[in-house]
């Protein structure tokens, strides 16, 4: 779920291997196209990093071995809030169904523990949504799915959405039966290491 590869363009500005998933043909075109630019740091270490970028399923990363992967950073839909393309087949943001959503998102963190490093994190970016004036919960079936998984909660850090439209425009009327929602989750998840005893962190893991 790289999308139009922000987070690629920070890999390679950091000097940071990268690969890069989406479903989503046009969104890796446009990753593609922001990733040709020349760059020249200040440090004088630095080496143009490889930046791989290829068609995919989250849900199948077939081309990414096991194990290989020091650190996952995504950013799935949320759910069918905004739909990031039309009539794709697997495309996760046309899935209006939650518990649909979630029960994916559970594939997701399982190709995830697969190709994660032992001992190396996972950040995942979500949020929330509201239908018919009420509060939808996302996230923790988020959370949930990836605990399922056999991840360890590392962090929940709130993060404040800024410049989007329920804070850069002005809503007309003058009272409202419902709050905005004005942040997400960034969830950092830690894969047990190899041979790891985890009970001293079970209150961070699957509960339920």
């Amino acid at each position: 779920m790289a999308g139009s590869g922000t987070t690629l363009v920070e890999c390679k500005l950091l000097g940071r291997r990268a690969v890069g998933v989406d479903i989503n043909p046009d969104a890796v075109m446009v990753a593609r196209n922001r990733l040709d630019f020349s760059y020249v740091p200040l440090d004088a270490d630095y080496v143009t990093p490889e930046i791989k970028t290829y068609v995919g399923d989250a849900r199948s990363l077939d081309l990414i071995g096991s194990e290989s992967i020091d650190l996952i950073a995504t950013h799935p839909p949320y759910a069918s809030i905004i739909p990031y393309s039309h009539d794709r087949e697997g495309d996760l943001s046309s899935v209006h169904n939650i518990a649909e959503f979630a029960a994916e998102m559970n594939k997701v963190a399982q190709e995830c523990m697969r190709v994660l490093k032992p001992g190396k994190h996972c950040a995942v970016l979500i949020g929330d949504t509201r239908r018919n004036k009420h509060f939808v919960p996302i996230t923790p079936r988020v959370l949930m799915s990836f605990l399922e998984a056999g991840f360890i909660l590392r962090e929940d850090i709130i993060k404040l959405q800024w410049k989007m439209k329920s804070t850069r425009e002005k809503w007309f009327g003058k009272k409202y039966d419902f709050y905005l929602i004005g942040h997400e989750h960034l969830y950092v998840f830690r894969k047990p290491g190899a041979g790891e005893r985890v009970t001293k962190f079970r209150e961070s893991m699957k509960w339920w």
